[in-house]
């Protein structure tokens, strides 16, 4: 068991954690959750013995192990991958050496019957017990297995680390601590660079091998899939829900309801009492119950409804200048490096308006396919960008390609022209980079802070195809479902390159897969894509995102007979606007319309050899149909939530005694149900039509 004890931290003035604590126990599988910045790392960093707190401590049972995962680690360069994922049995090859040592000596010797002999004897037993109980002579299949696991190739076992990206360096030390199957394991962001095989094998060796886990990630299906208990930080409080990611955020709001509610009611407790006593305090036939009231409420246990960290987010890309029908046309592509082959004979066409996703292991050329549409690299076949495309290109590494010394107003001043310079200060806010935030350097950011800055970037100019190499890497889940939106609501083209399931989810129709040197096209989301091609490893998403869990709560039907169909339903949220061209952006489209029509062939129309199901053109009438569908969707949903809400008025006027009695009222509440529920009838319709 560990536990972590009045735990504070404060940088100056400032508290990240104020005096919490809770306990770790053998077999727990937490994830740490919260928004960026509130001191997640910190916490795990502490844990790992990295960092001494302000006031507190952690108690570690004694001989226990730890291993640490961080989002940046060091390697030594000379090493091969195996040699540097074997250091995990460094305990083991130094019991080895002295078993081996202690052999020659009792070889050599021949005192048979001193007590150093037998003395001898019995360490030499005991280290070959536990180097048996340990696994020693099986250690080299367990560095490969896991190894594989992780995505690496045999080919690459006696490779130098120093060949490896970053990426990739960080799955050799994740190798490394799984393999030492220490007794706590503490994982910062693990996922970031795994391709979603790779991610699917940690999720199935969490849950099955490790022991204690502790993990903060921004992937909602992997905690979801690993973890069966959360705790939350925020504003420097931790509140500890043992259930998983998805079911925290329902009890979350639950509990916030059920708090407010509560206050309320004390709060109008107290507010009756203390106008009694003001009443009656001077009348002398009063003064035992005047006396008794105020004793009553100096004994009150004030309630208090939880702070909740509100900041968030608020992001709308730009309009996107109108491009031609087909904004990337690419024919019988290949790319080499030297005798390396990276995929060939790569044929497709992505049409305006497209949303579509590439995916596959790492190395297999999505970021590479990436830079020849950028025209960064030299290729072989033909690639044509269509009529006005203007690309706006988020990188993998974006966050890391900004000057350090400069600070965020700088780094955005630097690069706006024209009349945006003069809102400057105001996409900063929206950002959350408001007030001192902005003369923060940008050596000093968290990972999800720079992100956020890279893509204000990104706003500054409109364009109409968005390339995104995994976009929400060090983002926390709020800003992540924000983004999501975003793209969702943007009207131009987009190609995203990312490993996170729940965020592709609802987001993509089309998936690009790279593999075995081919790129091959998948009509339909990425579960159905995971499904078709590896589906006794797929989990399916345990929920929908936290926005839209809480936005759907809120969205609910007052009345029995709308509430039913109602819950599927997305509660739409205004818009506020930041300057000319940034504002929130939510969505509120129906469930139905995640239900994708499966594809009849896995293989692209240019190279498949069976006969094609559908036309291109029929497809193209297809999605107009759908576009169609979707905005009457929109208008019934406009209407559902203005009859919702004049019937919520009515009946909160029919509720008190004067409106119980006034029958026009009645007839028109009840016209309004009537009506209500026609358009729900509608509604549910036009959602039956998109599956």
């Amino acid at each position: 068991m560990y536990s972590i004890e009045n735990l504070t931290v404060a940088f100056g003035g400032f508290t990240l954690l104020d005096h919490i604590g809770f306990v770790i126990d053998k077999k727990d599988r937490i994830a740490l959750v919260g928004k960026n910045g509130a001191g997640k790392s910190t916490l795990l960093k502490i844990i790992a013995g990295q960092q001494e707190p302000t006031e507190g401590r952690v108690s570690i049972p004694k001989g226990a192990t730890i291993g640490y995962l961080p989002q940046t680690m060091l390697l030594s360069n000379d090493r091969t991958v195996r040699d540097e994922a074997g250091l995990a049995f460094d305990t083991l090859l130094q019991m080895e050496a002295q078993l081996d040592k202690l052999n020659i000596e009792l070889a050599e010797r021949t005192d048979y019957e001193t007590d150093s002999y037998q003395q001898l004897i019995e360490t030499i037993t005991h280290l070959s017990e536990r180097l048996a109980m340990e696994g020693a002579d099986n250690r080299q299949a367990e560095i490969e297995k896991t190894l594989l696991g992780l995505g690496f190739t045999r080919a690459d076992f006696e490779r130098p680390t120093g060949e490896f990206s970053g990426g990739w360096r960080m799955r050799i030390e994740l190798a490394k601590i799984l393999l030492q199957k220490p007794d706590i394991l503490l994982l910062d962001e693990p996922t970031n660079h795994l391709d979603i095989e790779s991610i699917q094998w940690l999720e199935n060796f969490l849950s099955t091998q490790a022991n204690a886990v502790l993990l903060v990630s921004h992937d909602k299906a992997f905690i979801d899939n690993v973890t069966r208990r959360t705790v939350e930080i925020s504003l420097g409080k931790i509140y500890d829900y043992r259930v998983n990611y998805s079911k925290y955020v329902e009890l979350r709001q639950e509990r916030r309801e059920q708090q407010q509610r509560a206050y309320e009611n004390q709060r109008k407790q107290i507010e009756d009492t203390e106008d009694f006593i003001e009443r009656f305090r001077y009348k002398a036939t009063k003064s035992v119950q005047v006396q008794s009231r105020i004793k009553q409420l100096a004994k009150l246990d004030r309630l208090e409804v939880d702070e909740e960290d509100t900041a968030l987010l608020r992001l709308k890309f730009p309009p996107a200048p109108r491009s031609g029908s087909y904004p990337v046309i690419v024919e019988n592509l290949a790319k080499r490096y030297g005798d390396h082959l990276i995929f060939e004979n790569a044929t497709f066409t992505i049409n305006r308006g497209d949303k579509v996703a590439f995916v596959g292991k790492n190395g297999e050329g999505k970021s590479t396919l990436v830079k020849c549409i950028l025209s960064q690299i030299p290729f072989d076949g033909k690639l044509q960008l269509g009529h006005n495309v203007k690309i706006g290109y988020f990188a993998q590494n974006q966050a890391d390609l900004m000057d350090e010394k400069l600070t965020v107003f700088q780094t955005i001043d630097n690069v706006a022209v024209g009349d945006i310079r003069t809102k400057i200060r105001d996409i900063l806010g929206a950002f959350m980079f408001g007030g001192e935030a902005s003369d923060k350097k940008v050596a000093v950011l968290s990972g999800g802070e720079r992100t956020r800055l890279a893509m204000i970037k990104l706003l500054l100019e409109p364009v109409n195809l968005l390339i995104l190499d995994e976009p929400t890497n060090h983002l926390d889940m709020r800003t992540k479902d924000v983004l999501k939106e975003a793209i969702k609501s943007f009207d131009g083209t987009v190609i995203v390159v990312s490993h996170d399931r729940d965020f592709l989810d609802g987001l993509v129709d089309k998936v690009y897969e790279f593999g075995n040197q081919k790129v091959r096209e998948h009509l339909g989301g990425i579960y159905e894509f995971l499904q078709k091609n590896n589906g006794e490893f797929v989990a399916t998403p345990a929920a929908t995102s936290s926005v839209a869990s809480a936005m759907t709560s809120a969205a609910m039907s007052t009345t029995a007979s709308a509430m039913t169909r109602a819950t599927a339903r997305v509660a739409p949220t205004g818009t506020t606007h930041v300057g000319a061209t940034l504002a929130v952006a939510q969505s509120h489209k129906p469930v139905a319309q995640s239900h994708k029509p499966v594809a009849p062939s896995n293989q692209s129309v240019a190279q498949s050899n069976q006969p094609v199901a559908q036309s291109y053109e029929q497809r193209k009438e297809q999605q107009k149909q759908k576009k169609r569908i979707e905005k009457s969707i929109a208008e019934v949903e406009k209407k559902i939530e203005e009859l919702e809400t004049e019937i919520k008025a009515l009946e909160d006027i029919l509720s008190t005694p004067e409106g119980a009695s006034n029958t026009d009222l009645l007839w028109q509440h009840a016209d309004k149900q009537k009506l209500l529920e026609t358009t729900m009838d509608e509604w549910t319709r036009l959602g039956e039509q998109l599956q």
